[in-house]
């Protein structure tokens, strides 16, 4: 049994619905941590008896770790989960919040390689760091790190990989597969928005994290996703994944949320925005070849535009509020 003085003050936080199995293997990998997390958070955005029993045994075996179980009476969607999850662990009071999905698991010398990156953090103000991946067949995942505010899109000719030499990139946005944030961040931007259900909100926060520290993409290959996607691969390391209507709905109504928040910190640009919001259209249009109704599909967007930009002219709206100490 591990000695609790290896560990580091650390949540892990898990969103999962309906997927049990790759839930279970999620929670393999993190008993085989060499070190554990004080605290693990699974919001079970189904309210599944199953899920249930399978923390249970789960805390049998990590029985150092504080195991919390949190059903959500109704859907709430990964931003809803991420959001209840990140608040439980920020009153447990664990210092880093670990974020990811139950369709990865962590390689087992995971925490103790964070751990240098961790106990430097908040003196570098790196309070924000992301790790990289593997995607489900063992090849390197992408993730679009580099986010252009002025259009609200990523960047999707960032260069892949790390310079020799290279220990981290810095960045300007997040991702919640893998995404750790030092609490200090959830009192200065609040909770994660739950609003935006699924889509952007891991981008949204952040590129808020982005405006009080300085968020990092480290050289440190630490978990992977187990659950193949249908996708079509653009170059040797870009892939673009199949999706569903709810997705592309969410994907095209969140920017408004995302136009809020660029309002708040003063980064909003109606022209360059909307050009954004175009590509984006784009894109999702390209996915459509996925779909097994273009039509269908097609209205799905256009309607996920309209409410979009409801939102974006709600003279009403207002962010998360802040957490208070």
């Amino acid at each position: 049994m591990q000695s609790k003085t290896t560990q580091l003050n650390l949540a892990i936080v898990v969103v999962t619905f309906k997927r049990q199995d790759l839930l279970q293997v999620l929670l393999d990998s993190i008993k085989n941590l060499s070190i554990h997390p004080k605290f693990l958070v699974v919001v079970d955005n189904e309210n599944s008896l199953e899920t249930k029993n399978i923390l249970k045994s789960a805390q049998t075996i990590l029985k150092d770790v504080n195991v919390n179980y949190v059903p959500m009476l109704e859907n709430t969607g990964g931003a809803g989960g991420f959001s209840k999850g990140t608040e439980v662990a920020y009153q447990l009071g664990a210092d880093w919040l670990w974020l990811m999905d139950d369709d990865v698991k962590v390689f087992s010398e995971a925490i103790a390689r964070l751990r240098p990156w961790l106990e430097t953090a908040v003196e570098n103000d790196t309070r924000a760091i992301q790790v990289a991946r593997k995607n489900f067949d063992g090849t390197d995942f992408y993730w679009q790190y580099d986010f252009k505010n002025h259009l609200g899109i990523p960047n999707p000719v960032a260069p892949a990989g790390f310079k020799s030499g290279e220990t981290y990139k810095k960045i300007n946005t997040m991702c919640f597969e893998g995404g750790i944030f030092h609490r200090s961040l959830v009192s200065e931007n609040g909770l994660p928005d739950n609003r935006f259900f699924i889509y952007w909100d891991d981008t949204v926060y952040g590129y808020l994290a982005s405006k009080v520290t300085q968020p990092i993409l480290i050289n440190e290959t630490l978990m992977a996703r187990t659950r193949p996607l249908d996708n079509v691969r653009i170059g040797k390391i870009r892939r673009l994944n199949s999706t569903s209507d709810m997705t592309r709905f969410y994907i095209m109504r969140n920017r408004g949320y995302m136009a809020q928040y660029f309002k708040l910190k003063g980064d909003y640009r109606p022209l360059t925005f909307c050009f954004g919001t175009f590509l984006t259209l784009i894109k999702e249009v390209i996915r459509l070849g996925f779909s097994d109704n273009f039509l269908k599909s097609f209205k799905v967007l256009l309607n996920g535009m309209k409410e979009g930009k409801i939102i974006r002219k709600d003279k009403t709206w207002q962010p998360m509020p802040k957490m208070e100490e």
